[in-house]
């Protein structure tokens, strides 16, 4: 099971979001390009991006820090957030990133993540993030009444290489992620699906790794920042 370090974006910065909510910002570093290097060598084999302006505005805010990091490190790097066209995911592919991740547009323009996934065969990633079992989108603002599961499963049949499902009331909260849920989107389709939101110890990610192999890896976020988990002994886990 994939271990991946996040770096979510706010004005440049790396922080970390409550329950995606913007009014509880928690700062860790003014500068995402060292924390990157910083998990690199500490043994990442990835790095997840959120760019948090982007979400919330649906405009980039962070493509000189997005760029910057994927031109430091030599590991795949993936990003999420208001990426909702045809044009912003072909500027990010070429500026070396590995995967981009559709959020937003994959409940309103279906149709675009499928053309794109099977353009960029496996370098198209979705996220679904739900709220009590239903998708949030444009940056966790705004709840819509499709069920998660039924998101994941109209996905089955396309070329999208992983499902990223990030429980909205866990993240940031330290407090054990949602297994009923996960579980719930392992069996929605066959895409491998990444979780994410609420991991806060060692213990949690062997609670994860009983998911397999339809769980494929796990983001870590705050937990790491806190130092609830320490990156390498992570990675030397078997999950």
């Amino acid at each position: 099971m994939e271990v991946i370090p996040a770096i979510d974006l706010l004005d440049g910065a790396c922080v970390r979001l409550r329950q995606g909510d913007y009014n509880q910002v928690t700062r860790f570093s003014d500068d995402p390009v060292a924390m990157a290097c910083l998990w690199q060598h500490q043994g990442a084999q990835r790095l997840h991006l959120v760019d948090l302006d982007g979400a919330r505005h649906g405009r980039p805010s962070n493509d000189a820090a997005i760029k910057a990091i994927a031109a430091a490190v030599h590991i795949p790097v993936q990003l999420g957030g208001g990426v909702r066209s045809q044009e912003r995911a072909k500027e990010l592919l070429s500026c070396g990133l590995d995967r981009v991740i559709l959020g937003t547009v994959a409940l309103e323009n279906p149709q675009l993540v499928h053309q794109l996934a099977s353009a960029h065969p496996g370098r198209i990633a979705v996220g679904i993030d739900a709220r009590n079992g239903l998708v949030a989108t444009r940056g966790w603002l705004e709840q819509s009444p499709m069920e998660a599961t039924k998101l994941a499963a109209s996905l089955e049949g396309s070329d999208v290489v992983a499902i990223i499902s990030t429980d909205i009331t866990s993240d940031g909260t330290m407090s054990g992620p949602n297994l009923e849920a996960l579980q719930a989107m392992a069996c929605a389709s066959t895409i491998p699906v990444i979780a994410s939101g609420g991991v806060a110890s060692l213990a949690d990610l062997k609670t994860l790794g009983q998911l397999r192999p339809a769980l494929a890896g796990v983001i870590i976020g705050r937990a790491l920042y806190d130092g609830g988990i320490r990156l390498p002994a992570a990675l030397e886990g078997q999950y």
